[in-house]
């Protein structure tokens, strides 16, 4: 779209927050249409039960993660095509566990969609987190939290009263669980990889970080655009199967981080809630790495658009904003 071009990738004229446009059923609308009458009501009814219920009561995490895979097979994503770098097909099991996210370490992931979230839990049940372009530090949140986030609108600063803290202090807090962070702050079409925040900057020396990128067939689940609950509900339901295609990348370390441990910064977030002046970051200063910390967020950033074959773009969470803006502007 022309009236677009604006927030099209300069150097590749990639488009990251257009809606992926569905493909017409044709004269299997009936068929669709049938699909989503009996699924939505399930699927409703699944997200319902569990987020009210289920979670709340001592099944155990097989049981949540049942409840969550159930959630996932009502609209009919049963095929995943899961690959590990340096994994050959078949033979996860009988690599070293290191090859996939463990207690203490971090998952990168790219955002598309509220997918993203549901996945992510019924496999590796982390901490959700949510990060901000004005602030190494990151915002603690829910799993249900992090699939809303997917259709909200895109914010450069934490809500106000937000707890936040370093990625080192919830390691700390939680040894016994992985931590997931969306570095890109906002969701895209899946067709690049946007600007990251600095917020992976704060992990720890000792902690893995894995990048993980997952990528839709049909694509049209995605949502790249805020409050598109309808759209999103219909291409869900309505299409026979679905299709995730996941791809684990090598770890990768903070190495910007001293070996030691770095007590003084992580002091300063014991407490719930830290000042702005601690936390924020001025527009000179979100662009004052050095070039360790630098290569850090250059390696997950090649990461993520290598295993999704994307490329990554000079955008971020401001353009997503303007057209967020202009997108809802045009159709008033």
């Amino acid at each position: 779209m022309e009236k677009y071009s604006q927030y099209r990738d300069r150097a590749s004229g990639i488009a990251p927050f257009l809606p992926v446009p569905t493909v017409s059923a044709g004269i299997y609308y009936p068929f669709h249409l049938f699909l989503f009458c009996i699924r939505l009501p399930l699927l409703l009814a699944a997200i319902v039960t569990y987020f009210l219920f289920l979670q709340w009561l001592p099944i155990g995490s097989l049981g949540k993660k049942a409840s969550l895979w159930l959630i996932l097979g009502v609209p009919g994503i049963w095929w995943i095509d899961l690959q590990v770098d340096g994994v050959k097909k078949g033979s996860l099991a009988q690599q070293h566990r290191s090859r996939v996210p463990q207690p203490q370490s971090i998952i990168a992931c790219s955002s598309t969609s509220p997918i993203d979230a549901l996945y992510l839990a019924a496999i590796f049940d982390p901490i959700f987190t949510a990060s901000y372009p004005s602030t190494r530090l990151v915002q603690p949140i829910t799993l249900f939290q992090a699939v809303i986030n997917a259709f909200n609108r895109p914010r450069s600063h934490p809500p106000p009263g937000a707890r936040l803290y370093d990625l080192e202090t919830l390691v700390r807090r939680h040894p016994n669980r992985v931590i997931a962070v969306f570095p890109e702050c906002t969701t895209t079409n899946g067709r690049g990889i946007l600007s990251l925040s600095q917020s992976l900057l704060t992990a720890p020396r000792t902690s893995k970080i894995f990048p993980i990128n997952l990528r839709y067939t049909p694509p049209d689940i995605t949502t790249p655009v805020p409050a598109s609950y309808t759209r999103f509900l219909w291409n869900l339901t309505s299409q026979p199967t679905h299709w995730i295609r996941v791809r684990i990348a090598e770890s990768l370390q903070n190495t910007s981080r001293p070996p030691a441990k770095d007590t003084k910064s992580t002091e300063s977030v014991h407490d719930d809630t830290a000042s702005s002046s601690d936390t924020l970051l001025g527009s000179e200063d979100a662009e004052g790495m050095n070039s360790a910390e630098r290569m850090v967020l250059d390696k997950v950033a090649e990461a993520l658009a290598r295993l999704g074959r994307v490329k990554r773009v000079g955008l971020g969470v401001q353009d997503k904003i303007g057209f967020v803006n202009a997108w809802t502007r045009r159709r008033r």
